[in-house]
C-alpha cells in the first residue's frame, strides 16, 4: 500500500541518506539538544572548517538544519534543527542532572517562560536567571504565559549570583548571555528576543519555539 506520496519519499530518503555519514549523524545529535555556532561544532568534532561547511550544505540540503544570524554578534551565526528533522528518528544520548537552569540576559521573559514551561513535563527542579537582571518580568511575558494557562505572576528577574554555585545543567535561551558567559553552558537555544518588536505575536512566537524545545528535551535528561 501506498501511504506516502513521492515527494515526501524523496525528502525521507535525502535526510536517510544525509545522515548516512557519522560526521553529519554527530552533528545532528548534538543538534538535538540546542543550537551551535559553526565554530562550537568544529572544536566539538575536531575537523577542519571546510570539511564542516561541506557537512553542514548537505545537512541544510537534505531540510536537516537551518542557520541565522546571531542577535548579539552579526558575524556569528547558529545552526538549528529544522522544525520536524528528527520526525521518526531517535537521539542517542541520555544525561542525568540535578538541575537545569535557564539563563538569558534580563531573566524578563525567554528563560522565565522556559523554567516554567519546564515544571510542566519534567519532575527536574528548574530556575532562571539573568546575565544583567530586569526590575521586574515583561508585561508582554506574562500575558502570553497568562494566555497559555502559566501564572508568573509571582516570579521575579534574578542574577546569576542568586541561584547558588553549583548551576546543575545550563541551558542558555538568549544569544547575548550565551556569548557573554565564560562558560556559556551546556545547551543553546538561539529564540529571538520578543522584546525587540514588543508584540503578542513576538511573544506568541517565542513561547512556542521554546514549548517546542522543552518537549523535545525534556525525555532526553532524567534526575542525578
Amino acid at each position: 500500500m501506498n501511504t506516502e506520496s513521492a515527494d515526501a519519499f524523496k525528502a525521507r530518503v535525502a535526510k536517510h541518506a544525509a545522515l548516512a555519514d557519522p560526521a553529519r549523524l554527530r552533528i545532528v545529535d548534538l543538534l538535538t539538544l540546542g543550537d551551535l555556532s559553526p565554530t562550537e561544532l568544529q572544536a566539538e568534532l575536531g575537523m577542519p572548517s571546510n570539511l564542516l561547511s561541506h557537512h553542514l550544505r548537505t545537512l541544510e540540503s537534505a531540510g536537516l538544519t537551518t542557520r541565522h544570524r546571531s542577535e548579539a554578534d552579526r558575524r556569528r551565526s547558529y545552526v538549528r534543527l529544522a522544525a520536524g528533522a528528527t520526525e521518526g528518528l531517535v537521539p542517542g544520548v541520555e544525561h542525568g542532572v540535578g538541575r537545569i537552569l535557564f539563563v538569558c540576559t534580563r531573566n524578563s521573559a525567554r528563560s522565565q517562560l522556559a523554567a516554567a514551561l519546564w515544571g510542566q513535563v519534567s519532575d527536574i527542579p528548574s530556575v532562571s536567571a539573568g546575565t544583567h537582571p530586569a526590575e521586574r518580568i515583561a508585561e508582554g511575558a506574562l500575558n502570553v504565559a497568562r494566555r497559555h494557562g502559566l501564572d508568573l505572576a509571582d516570579r521575579r528577574p534574578r542574577g546569576l549570583n542568586e541561584v547558588g554555585g553549583d548551576w546543575g545543567f545550563v541551558v542558555t535561551v538568549c544569544d547575548n548571555a550565551h556569548e557573554e558567559l565564560t562558560n556559556p553552558g551546556d545547551v543553546h537555544w538561539s529564540v529571538p528576543d520578543p522584546l525587540r518588536l514588543n508584540t503578542d505575536e513576538a511573544f506568541e512566537n517565542a513561547f512556542t519555539d521554546i514549548s517546542h524545545r522543552i518537549n523535545d528535551l525534556a525525555p532526553r535528561l532524567h534526575a542525578a
